[in-house]
């Protein structure tokens, strides 16, 4: 298989993001989050975790640009960001290499650069074969692989996570799990990833971060001290489970 380094899009030099005291309130007077700080750098993937509602998705549509929050600043390099939402939102009337070229398509880039763009990036995720299909022919984990794949076109330096994987079974989430790690080692960016699931946070982080319950704190902070690559019978060693118990008896005592 050809080598994915020289053929995707430069990183840009903008590499990580800080939040600074973020706070938000909604119009209707909810207080969603309150004086958050915390960075995350190039090689790092961060996971946060906490009580539904407590703000971590209102943290990626901050970082975005898509909310501004109340109180607080972001930096980051919005024109170098990835976001995988927790639809894969693709176009029906579009194939699997149609829907992956479509953020370079946007960005402008020539037609036979953002071929060759999303060639590597299916390669990458594993749906080679698939190019011609249609999303209604895809299974729920085919369908999430062809948004990390369209995102990956563009070789963003930040990568946001929405609970990309909540709704696929428990095999196929293992599958994108170990999928997005393996990308994640060879591309080096800085990662958030949000997630309900203190396993999964476990097994893909180096750092996991726990917010409170409404207006959502970060009360709590745990290293993972597992090197990477991480395989799937981690799950099952003394260390993971000693340390996913502590993340839970933390979020248990904060939701």
């Amino acid at each position: 298989m050809r080598e994915t380094a020289t053929t995707l899009l430069p990183t840009a030099k903008n590499e990580g993001i800080t939040f600074d005291a973020i706070g938000m309130t909604y119009p209707d007077g909810t207080n969603a989050i309150d004086e958050a700080s915390f960075s995350v750098g190039a090689g790092e993937f961060v996971t946060v975790v906490g009580p539904s509602g407590c703000g971590k998705s209102t943290l990626l549509r901050i970082a975005s640009g898509l909310l501004e929050p109340s109180s607080g600043t972001v930096d980051i390099d919005r024109n170098h960001l990835g976001y995988v939402f927790q639809d894969p939102t693709l176009l029906p009337w579009r194939t699997v290499r149609q829907n992956v070229e479509l953020l370079a398509e946007l960005r402008g880039l020539p037609r036979a650069e953002r071929s060759e763009l999303a060639g590597v990036a299916i390669e990458m995720v594993g749906l080679g074969g698939f190019e011609q299909h249609y999303p209604k022919s895809l299974s729920g984990g085919m369908k999430m692989r062809c948004s990390l794949a369209r995102t990956l076109t563009l070789r963003p330096p930040v990568f946001l996570f929405d609970e990309p994987f909540g709704a696929v079974d428990e095999i196929t989430r293992e599958h994108l799990n170990d999928q997005t790690q393996q990308i994640f080692q060879r591309e080096g960016f800085a990662g958030l990833f949000i997630t309900h699931s203190i396993s999964e946070a476990v097994y893909m982080s180096t750092r996991v971060l726990v917010m409170s319950a409404r207006p959502g704190r970060l009360v709590a902070e745990f290293e993972v001290p597992f090197g990477y690559p991480r395989v799937q019978d981690l799950r099952f060693e003394p260390k993971f489970a000693e340390l996913s118990g502590e993340i839970s008896r933390e979020l248990r005592g904060n939701s």
